[in-house]
């Protein structure tokens, strides 16, 4: 099979199509043709070195693909040869085969072509865990996402309306805030041009944000404690422009303020599994009934993966970019 290497650390021009054996299954493994893999920004990382894949995990980049089942090992139940599945994955999805834990697989929905659904995994795991699990959203609270134009972002978006809550974005230019409120964001803020703590006290009645998603880090930390409403939950994604910040410990206790965080990728298979089922329970039914989608900015064949990270690296996307095969 081909699959994109990392020649070496460095820019896009490192990501190298290589001839590799096709990969065999495990126990609790299928393998998948891959139709699609999407692009995140944790490739990015690994790419430049920044992010090494777990123990045990395949060095090729690429953390969910959508395909068919090729082959499985002992112990699968659910799948057989030619389902339509798509998959979280700790490594390995840029190629034309890759093997995945079984539990952390889904079937597409009907709604979902095969290749948007490559788009989904990562993004809809990781909101689903932090948003709804350890931020604890509920319908008629106000949830506010930092980067609402990226792929976590516009999934952010929707599957918090779909829920019931109130929803605000930053972006950093105007059709990004306009695709936002698109998607259902009832007021997106150009950060660039705008205090977002003014607007959306505002917005709120001077009585904050109840839930953020957040991956910008250092900068907005003490601004986002702020902004929390009583009882409110910072959720930590990611620390994309700092990860050391300092805040006043009083805010904390006077709104009785929740931080919390977390990262996918180390997670364990039986851990992954617990959130693809709680996906497949909550979420699939709301993708069926066309109320969430994949947001699909830009396609590229899997040997063009470079031009792909050179784009996410644009800022100039909106959604997703996904590699097909």
């Amino acid at each position: 099979m081909i699959a994109i290497s990392i020649a070496k650390p460095g820019g896009p021009e490192v990501l190298q199509p290589v001839e590799l054996p096709v990969p065999q299954p495990g126990p609790h493994q299928v393998v998948i043709r891959v139709a699609a893999a999407g692009v995140n920004r944790p490739d990015l990382m690994q790419r430049e070195g920044k992010y090494p894949p777990p123990p045990g995990a395949s060095d090729i980049p690429g953390l969910e693909v959508s395909g068919t089942v090729t082959a499985w090992g002992t112990g699968v139940t659910r799948w057989r040869e030619g389902d339509a599945v798509c998959a979280l994955v700790s490594g390995g999805g840029y190629a034309e085969y890759c093997v995945a834990p079984d539990a952390q697989c889904l079937p597409i929905p009907s709604a979902v072509d095969l290749v948007s659904a490559g788009a989904m995994p990562e993004t809809f795991f990781t909101v689903w865990t932090n948003v709804f699990e350890r931020g604890r959203l509920r319908g008629g609270e106000s949830f506010l996402v930092h980067g609402g134009a990226g792929g976590i972002g516009t999934t952010a978006i929707q599957m918090a309306r779909a829920f019931g809550a109130r929803v605000f974005a930053t972006a950093g230019t105007d059709d990004k805030c306009a695709a936002c409120e698109r998607l259902g964001a009832e007021r997106a803020i150009n950060y660039k041009t705008e205090d977002f703590s003014t607007v959306l006290m505002a917005s709120t009645g001077n009585n904050g944000i109840d839930v953020i998603l957040d991956m910008v880090g250092a900068p907005y930390f003490g601004r986002n404690l702020d902004l929390l409403a009583v009882d409110g939950r910072l959720v930590q994604i990611a620390v994309l422009c700092g990860a050391k910040a300092e805040f006043n410990l009083v805010r904390l206790l006077r709104q009785r303020i929740t931080v919390t965080g977390s990262t996918l990728r180390s997670r364990t298979v039986e851990e992954k599994g617990a959130i693809a089922a709680a996906v497949e329970h909550a979420v699939w039914p709301l993708v069926e009934l066309k109320k969430i989608r994949p947001i699909i900015y830009a396609t590229f064949p899997l040997a063009q993966a470079a031009e792909a990270h050179r784009l996410m690296e644009s800022g100039s996307h909106i959604g997703k970019i996904v590699l097909t095969v």
